[in-house]
């Protein structure tokens, strides 16, 4: 899935594709930011992260987190990713 793809539901009116859109986004950014950082400790990224690499860890430590909080609500409110 790609971001254009979740612009349908994030506009919807219920509040269950809301929350799929808002979990699809966080989850297709979490995913291009850890393959960045994988690429940059492997020494193969092709560009030079403007701040330290450590801030982009803790952004996906965050997002790890929230992933997780929105992946335990959805099961609580039989919501299917």
């Amino acid at each position: 899935m790609e971001l254009s793809q979740t612009v349908e539901m994030m506009n919807s009116t219920d509040y269950k594709e809301r929350f799929k859109a808002e979990y699809w986004q966080v989850k297709i950014r979490h995913d291009k930011l850890y393959k960045m950082v994988v690429k940059f400790e492997a020494g193969h990224l092709d560009f030079r992260p403007s701040c330290d690499i450590e801030f982009h860890k803790m952004q996906l430590d965050a997002m790890r987190e929230y992933l997780y909080a929105l992946e335990v609500r959805a099961e609580l409110e039989n919501i299917k990713l």
